[in-house]
């Protein structure tokens, strides 16, 4: 049988389809490759996002519980991880402008977040006005008459009206100090959020001691509170004092002769109404306690309970703060404050939170001893009302 003989121009053609088919084989081989190659890098990457977002999400939730979980920026970020490293005892991470000798400047992001927690945990901060200074010093000036005016004829001559009498009020800032501790074994934790923590613990330290000076600081070396300013029977009532009404009981809110009722009454309109509109209740638990149980003649309670989470009881339509710092009744006390104390109280805070780390006096605990300056007084007395257990 002869061979069977393949033409030059067919032979070169299978040729050249061998040698594209091998091409074709090697690129589909390398693309293979590549796309498994990609696979795995792509992979490792979205499984470290994805440990990175539940990490994330781990330390927003610690950061909720503690009133510190906000989003922040990233200059805000580092200056948060830098607080916290500080607080590790990674001084490197901290501003060269600070003087370890005069602790470090706490972050305004965690100065904000102090500010919150104690807010929460200070009933004053919650009703009063707060505002911030850089000096040692806040003065403003308040009009103790305001202006005057009166009604002309069309062709009458225009006689000058009298001006507003204005008084001076200053408000000086004090220092105070804290000395959180906070465990070795928390600072060591990688997962800790550190920075948290501690602005729990010095809001906590602090809120204590201002809510006692805004309600009885005598103003020396610490705010002025508002019971420390001199009262007079409300029919008496001048500017620098602050008026009370009496229970019509020597020591108590209520007898078999007084309901204690009408004592809440004449408090309650014995403020103006501008000032009522905006108006809370300030007593201790105690107290409050005693005012729950009280009827009108109807059998009503004047109390109203809240039925909406995290809003307060109402008394006479106003809410009430309860403010352990009040005191109890008692003969000659003033247990229940009644007023617009945004209008009537203002606090005065120095920006600014220093911090010094100390690991060394009582281990295994760290201290952190943090130093702040405010101030506060009464900046209208007649927003403020008190009442004062006694018979007449």
């Amino acid at each position: 049988m002869k061979p069977i003989s393949i033409p030059a121009r067919a032979h070169d053609a299978r040729i050249f389809a061998n040698a594209a088919g091998s091409d074709v084989r090697a690129s589909l081989d390398g693309l293979t490759s590549t796309i498994s190659t990609f696979r795995d890098d792509f992979g490792g990457r979205l499984k470290a996002l994805e440990d990175e977002s539940r990490e994330r999400s781990r330390i927003e939730q610690i950061g909720g519980r503690t009133g510190c979980g906000d989003i922040l920026s990233g200059d805000a970020r580092s200056e948060r991880e830098a607080f916290a490293a500080f607080g590790r005892g990674i001084r490197a991470s901290m501003g060269t402008d600070n003087k370890p000798d005069g602790g470090y400047l706490v972050p305004r992001t965690v100065e904000q977040s102090i500010a919150r927690l104690a807010r929460d945990a200070t009933p004053m901060r919650s009703i009063a006005r707060v505002v911030t200074t850089d000096t040692s010093a806040y003065v403003k000036c308040v009009s103790l008459n305001g202006p005057t005016a009166t009604w002309v004829g069309e062709r009458e001559a225009r006689n000058q009206t009298p001006g507003m009498k204005l008084s001076e009020l200053e408000f000086p800032v004090w220092e105070l100090q804290a000395m959180p501790a906070v465990t070795q074994t928390l600072i060591d934790d990688a997962f800790a959020d550190v920075a948290a923590e501690l602005s729990l613990e010095i809001a906590t330290a602090f809120s204590e001691m201002e809510d006692t000076a805004f309600v009885h600081g005598t103003g020396i070396k610490q705010p002025k509170g508002f019971l420390s300013v001199p009262k007079v029977a409300d029919p008496s009532w001048a500017w620098g004092k602050i008026g009370f009404r009496v229970s019509g009981v020597a020591a108590a809110l209520s007898d078999s002769t007084h309901n204690g009722v009408d004592a809440l009454y004449d408090l309650y309109f014995s403020l103006k109404a501008t000032y009522r509109a905006n108006a809370s209740w300030l007593m201790n638990s105690s107290t409050a306690a005693t005012v729950a149980k009280l009827k009108d003649d109807n059998e009503n309670y004047l109390w109203q309970p809240s039925i909406q989470v995290g809003q307060p009881a109402t008394l006479l339509g106003r809410p009430v703060v309860i403010d352990e710092n009040m005191p109890s009744i008692e003969a000659d006390a003033t247990p229940i404050a009644f007023g617009d104390f945004e209008r009537g109280y203002l606090i005065v805070d120095r920006t600014g939170i220093r911090v010094l780390r100390d690991p060394y006096s009582t281990k295994p605990y760290v201290l952190f001893y943090t130093t702040k300056r405010v101030g506060g007084g009464v900046q209208d007395y007649a927003a403020i009302k008190l009442l004062k257990i006694a018979a007449s």
